[in-house]
């Protein structure tokens, strides 16, 4: 099992910043590849980013080089940097995490709000 907390969401401005957390804490398995999806009002979930256990990177092409997506291996916690905001990028991200068995796991989601 794995649970996931995320943190960090928020009301910004667009063209402000914002970093979300995603600390995971597992039982009897250990945690592959994490992410962030997000998911606008009236609309369907969506890929953010991306990272490997080996540390490979993938973002959506809306978010490519204003959003970066990190790891803490040490303290199994996943980070998305989002630089200049814009309106949007509003919705609940939620943070997404597979086991070494491939199974999936969502946390609870948080809100990030940009407004113009």
């Amino acid at each position: 099992q794995v649970q996931l907390v995320e943190s960090g969401g928020g009301l910004v401005q667009a063209g402000g910043s914002l970093r979300l957390s995603c600390a995971a804490s597992a039982t009897r398995s250990s945690v592959g590849a994490m992410g962030w999806y997000r998911q606008a009002p009236g609309k369907q979930r969506e890929l953010v980013a991306g990272i490997t256990h080996g540390g490979d990177t993938n973002y959506a092409n809306s978010v490519r080089g204003r959003f970066t997506i990190s790891r803490d291996y040490a303290k199994n916690t996943v980070f998305l940097q989002m630089c200049s905001l814009k309106p949007e990028d509003t919705g609940v991200y939620y943070c997404d995490a597979k086991d070494e068995y491939g199974r999936n796991y969502w946390g609870k989601g948080t809100l990030v709000t940009v407004s113009s």
